[in-house]
């Protein structure tokens, strides 16, 4: 399973979604979760971005059809980027050095 990082802002419909039904986002995690993603964590954020969730899912084209489905729907933007753990990182490096 690959690692994702996906950051997302909510539009004012996602805002006022959650607003009046905060349990939503739980709602839409498991929905994400059918699609065969697996939410490993994630937080409310103060900033640039309203949420951070960290993911797993079999490849990049199963992310990216997950991206596309949550962002269709008008109530959110998302960022999503593949995180690699640090020590696969050395060990890819190291390796191209050798």
């Amino acid at each position: 399973m690959a690692t994702f990082l996906m950051l997302s802002n909510l539009g004012p419909d996602g805002a006022a979604r959650l607003r009046d039904n905060p349990e939503r986002l739980l709602e839409v995690n498991k929905e994400v979760e059918k699609m065969g993603v697996k939410v490993i964590s994630q937080w409310a954020l103060l900033g640039q971005y309203d949420f951070c969730t960290i993911l797993e899912a079999p490849d990049e084209k199963v992310m990216a059809k997950v991206a596309v489905t949550l962002g269709s729907r008008g109530t959110l933007k998302t960022v999503t980027l593949s995180a690699v753990p640090v020590e696969e990182f050395l060990k890819s490096v190291k390796t191209n050095l050798d």
